[in-house]
């Protein structure tokens, strides 16, 4: 039989703690929609999110880009230093990176590098069910070369939540259609608008089923056209104004039909994340 570490116990009471604080932030009317929503399975929202109603980036003009391999094209993720992989936490089992990738049919020649997975670190308060602190640290066997096609995207120097109606860019691999099911051979990118949590955890679209907190962004189209991401798309960079801000994590079923949602890098995630990067 297996015995909890200390150090787990303490971590698991920490994200308790946590997860009460986020709760109560939905007191009433909020609290009594929550209760509802959190007797039900999720069956709304899908682990991996595609790019839908993007376009094919400029070749090697995102440097930070993964492509995570189980055995096969699995997730995104981003190059926040030449040893360390950000990515979702949902993205489990990953094998590989592959950095300095456009077509990724064409992962054996230049520029791309390749890099076998040392360490995998998931946030300690993650939860599946609730969808909350879904990142995880990948660290490599070795440092990638900085070249022009794998450049790493640094992590901000504090958390900037963006405003509601801000334009941001997500990249990724994944689906680009619902009926099309599966990955693009090549890098696409979108920009999404982001939308008001409370909007967000309304009925016309998560309904508490999970809910949106404040560590999380709601991002998706502006109205006029379908933006979002897709299946394949998870752990990929959310970008504002230049700025990491988050990572995708999970959406609808039907890819597009309401907004995405990412896991926000927000002060105490950063410091998760520097924090795991030191000790490691």
């Amino acid at each position: 039989m297996l015995f909890a570490s200390s150090q787990h116990i303490r971590e698991r009471r920490a994200c308790l703690k946590v997860d009460l604080v986020e709760i109560t932030m939905f007191s009433t009317p909020y609290l009594s929609g929550f209760l509802c929503a959190a007797a039900l399975l999720i069956a709304t929202a899908g682990d991996a999110a595609e790019i839908i109603g993007g376009k094919e980036v400029r070749p090697h003009s995102l440097p930070y880009m993964a492509l995570l391999e189980k055995k096969a094209p699995l997730c995104g993720g981003v190059l926040i230093d030449l040893m360390w992989v950000l990515t979702a936490a949902h993205c489990t089992g990953i094998e590989r990176v592959l950095l300095g990738v456009h077509d990724r049919t064409k992962t054996n020649k230049d520029p791309c590098q390749k890099r076998k997975v040392n360490g995998q670190f998931p946030h300690p308060c993650y939860d599946k069910s609730s969808r909350v602190n879904d990142l995880m640290l990948l660290k490599l066997d070795g440092a990638v070369k900085p070249t022009k096609a794998v450049n790493v995207l640094r992590l901000p120097k504090s958390d900037k939540d963006p405003l509601a109606g801000s334009s941001c860019m997500v990249a990724g691999w994944g689906w680009t259609s619902n009926i099309v099911r599966k990955m693009s051979n090549v890098l696409m990118s979108v920009n999404v608008t982001v939308v008001d949590r409370v909007k967000c955890n309304s009925s016309k679209y998560y309904n508490f089923n999970p809910i949106i907190t404040k560590d999380m962004i709601c991002a998706g189209s502006d109205g006029k056209k379908e933006a979002d991401t897709c299946q394949g798309d998870s752990g990929g960079p959310l970008v504002c104004k230049g700025d990491l801000v988050g990572v995708t994590s999970f959406g609808p079923q039907k890819c597009g039909q309401i907004p995405g949602v990412y896991s926000f890098l927000s002060a105490k995630q950063l410091l998760w994340i520097k924090d795991v990067m030191k000790k490691n």
